[in-house]
């Protein structure tokens, strides 16, 4: 049976250590939070914030948002204490920073089997390294394999433009064959991805018109920094109600028995193949999974 389809549009960073933003992330309109025992928290501050993230997530009151925990990289004084947390937790998934190839994921899996972690808990990729760009379709392969539980990728462009010393500037344009090689790979391996960040939470309009050229190339969402960049993201990230009309009429059209049998069909003057019908259920499925979510 497949999995009901979650919207992940918006996808806010939460520090670990800052324990009045893990609380305040209950009452935002956001689709998913991860909270961060990586980037975000100080070496001296890493055990506390473990603690604080245990605590929030075992606590819930996170309603129907998807609780992601970012841990240490296994490699660190801190990741193997953060992947045990993590599975005591409980969140819906844990994201490995600094993923390089599949054996990186292979290895955080064979942990959780170890630490009797459900199956229902999956794994998010960062992709941040010039070597995740080289291994991005073998590393997205994994999204096929049950036992690796991949279910994400998530761009880290700001790790990426700082390890290959490109220039994160409007528009992106060094950065758009990494983004789109990983976009690739990751419906390649039948798995969602989210954009990176922008890091200048205040100019809104720039914020805008970097969702919009993430949803154009086919992103699920956008990762964030800061609460005001939601609603933007939702805009930019949701089926639009003249998308959904148009999808629901196409399917309408291919439903009816003089239609059964065809691959096209002509819809207002357009030739409408039997794919668009198929994208437009997906589109549909998210528009009510969005739905849902606003009314619980």
């Amino acid at each position: 049976m497949t999995s009901p389809l979650k919207p992940r549009r918006s996808v806010l960073y939460m520090p670990g250590s800052n324990a009045r933003a893990l609380e305040k992330a209950k009452t935002l309109d956001v689709d998913c939070l991860i909270l961060d025992l990586e980037d975000a928290v100080a070496p001296d501050s890493k055990a506390m914030a473990r603690e604080q993230i245990v605590s929030a997530v075992k606590g819930g009151g996170y309603g129907d948002r998807e609780v992601v925990i970012r841990v240490n990289g296994l490699d660190t004084p801190w990741g193997e204490d953060d992947l045990k947390a993590a599975i005591e937790a409980g969140p819906d998934a844990v994201l490995v920073p600094k993923v390089n190839e599949p054996a990186d994921l292979q290895r955080v899996a064979h942990k959780l089997v170890l630490g009797q972690a459900p199956a229902s808990l999956k794994l998010w990729a960062m992709m941040e390294t010039p070597l995740a760009m080289l291994n991005a379709a073998a590393i997205g392969a994994c999204g096929r394999d049950p036992e690796v539980r991949l279910s994400c990728f998530v761009m880290g462009t700001n790790d990426l433009a700082k390890e290959t010393r490109a220039q994160l500037n409007p528009g992106r344009a060094v950065m758009l064959p990494w983004l789109m090689t990983c976009l690739t790979a990751a419906r390649a391996g039948g798995i969602d991805i989210l954009d990176g960040v922008y890091n200048a939470f205040n100019d809104m309009e720039g914020f805008a018109a970097e969702c919009a050229q993430g949803a154009e190339m086919g992103m699920d969402g956008k990762t964030l920094i800061h609460p005001k960049q939601i609603e933007a993201c939702h805009e930019a990230f949701s089926p639009s109600e003249e998308e959904i009309a148009w999808a629901r009429k196409i399917n309408d059209l291919f439903d009816l028995p003089e239609n059964a049998n065809k691959g096209a069909i002509q819809v207002d003057g357009k030739m409408v193949e039997r794919l668009h019908a198929d994208m437009g259920l997906r589109a549909i499925a998210i528009a009510d999974a969005i739905a849902a979510r606003s009314k619980s």
